[in-house]
């Protein structure tokens, strides 16, 4: 999906991801320093000037000054001839002598440790390699530096060069001559590495790459972090917003957790903004709903675990809080929680009354919420589609639907299984539960698709664990794989070793979904 960003987007992106850019930031600086201190091989740089003179540029002893009939000619014929010296300086020839030079005075083991040796010699290029010439501010003086990593070698390549020099440009070029102004001496101090330049290039890289990294990620993410986009997208109204529940309870657990994940209404540590969500979410049902005799709702999503259970689960009790009756039915009967979630036993429910193994009154929980019946899934059969889309259902739900103000139905995902699609006849309509972060717009692309095709009424949107920051703007607490394990299961595994007498409690997953 194309995104455009403000200025604030980009300020709120680069925030939320703060740890992230300092983390990297200082990885990387620290790598700079590290290499830069104990891999990087120091090098040391001498230097030596020479004063390069015309013919008739030459001091006058018996006067002593300046020859009077040197003119602004032989000035710059001076400077034409120090670029001339500096080509000449730089031939093969000079190397090979200033490399016999080496070769006197240094064993081969420590020449081999600074240049490159072919055949027992040093190379030419390698010594070539270490100078640096230049006219001094465009000026007759040549400057002549050496780099090496060991101090000693670079001063007397430098002095090396100055012995060779007079005579060799004399007897080529023929013009001129220079005088040596400075001797080379060795450096106690290297120039190279430069540590602290190194270590704040290496932050301002480490800066630079995790930033580019985040607005990647973020620009290509898919991901929902949005509620007016999807309106926009879908054009079906957005119920509710419901933020991440952080509690004292889950306080350093993963965010996403079961625990956290689980959190109801009618516990005393919920935070406020989340029960007030919820209230929000009741008051839109209820507007949604406001010329519709029937009050079923089927609560589902995309996918798995984005959260469908608790929202439904935290609906009825919303509804049930203003006084309302209110049941609540575990249709997702493959990966039932419901019984988990009040603490109730799932020995009979949905399944058994179904196929008319139990009564209503055994089947349905009563009073687990103050004005809110439960009916849980029951054991898990070997074929929950059959039963769901069987007149044994229709009829049931119609049944519960003149007892009770509200009837909320958990049903499995729709990208998964059809179960939740097959019971459309029996609902008002779907509610359907996204996951901040979690579920793609393709997903609800494709579930849409569905619920077009079955010709289901889509009541709207809940967006599911959002976390926040900075005001209102909100943020990416982690990006996360999809969890493809639950489809799976969806699939195949089930309808083997389960009995309608057995408690499915003890063989599902306590997941939510």
């Amino acid at each position: 999906m194309k995104k455009n960003y403000t200025i604030r987007d980009l300020i709120v992106l680069l925030l939320s991801k703060l740890w992230f850019i300092i983390i990297v930031s200082v990885l990387f600086s620290s790598c700079s320093l590290l290499v830069s201190k104990f891999v990087i091989r120091p090098r040391y740089e001498s230097y030596t000037t020479m004063y390069v003179k015309n013919n008739n540029y030459a001091w006058d002893s018996s006067k002593g000054n300046i020859n009077e009939n040197v003119d602004l000619n032989d000035l710059n014929t001076a400077k034409s001839l120090a670029g001339t010296y500096i080509t000449v300086l730089k031939s093969k020839s000079v190397m090979e002598q200033i490399g016999t030079k080496l070769e006197e005075k240094y064993s081969i083991d420590d020449l081999s440790s600074v240049f490159s040796i072919k055949k027992n010699k040093v190379s030419v290029s390698s010594i070539s390699n270490c100078f640096t010439m230049s006219s001094v501010n465009a000026t007759e003086v040549i400057k002549i530096t050496a780099n090496t990593p060991d101090p000693k070698i670079s001063a007397d390549l430098c002095n090396f060069l100055s012995e060779i020099a007079p005579s060799f440009l004399i007897r080529v070029v023929g013009a001129g001559s220079v005088e040596i102004i400075d001797s080379a001496s060795p450096s106690d101090s290297p120039v190279s590495p430069n540590v602290p330049l190194n270590t704040v290039f290496g932050f301002l890289i480490g800066l630079a790459l995790s930033v580019a990294v985040v607005l990647l990620v973020d620009y290509f993410d898919d991901t929902i972090k949005d509620g007016e986009e999807i309106t926009v997208k879908f054009k079906k109204a957005m119920l509710g917003e419901v933020q991440a529940i952080e509690t004292e309870k889950t306080k350093g657990k993963k965010k996403g957790s079961k625990t956290n994940q689980r959190m109801l209404l009618t516990d005393s540590n919920i935070p406020f903004n989340v029960s007030e969500s919820y209230k929000s979410i009741r008051s839109n049902i209820l507007f949604s709903l406001g010329t519709t005799s029937k009050k079923v709702i089927a609560v589902s999503s995309p996918n798995p675990s984005e959260g469908k259970s608790t929202t439904a689960s935290n609906i009825a009790i919303a509804l049930a809080q203003t006084g309302n009756t209110v049941l609540l039915i575990d249709a997702d009967m493959r990966k039932p929680v419901q019984h988990k979630t009040f603490k109730v036993s799932n020995s009979e429910g949905l399944s058994t009354l179904i196929i008319q193994r139990s009564s209503y009154e055994k089947s349905i929980k009563s009073g687990v919420i103050k004005n809110m019946d439960l009916l849980s899934s029951g054991p898990t059969p070997p074929n929950p589609s059959e039963l769901l889309a069987s007149e044994q259902f229709k009829v049931i739900i119609e049944k519960l639907a003149s007892k009770y103000d509200y009837v909320i139905v958990d049903t499995p995902p729709v990208n998964v299984v059809s179960d939740a699609m097959v019971i459309k006849d029996s609902t008002s309509g779907v509610l359907l539960v996204l996951k901040y972060a979690g579920t793609t717009y393709e997903d609800v692309s494709e579930c849409m698709k569905k619920i077009e095709i079955a010709k289901a009424n889509m009541i709207g949107f809940v967006l599911n664990e959002i976390h926040y920051r900075h005001s209102k703007s909100y943020y990416i607490n982690k990006y996360k794989y999809k969890d493809y394990g639950y489809g799976y299961g969806y699939g195949y595994g089930y309808g083997y070793g389960y009995g309608y007498g057995k408690k499915s409690n003890q063989e599902t997953e306590d997941n939510d979904k």
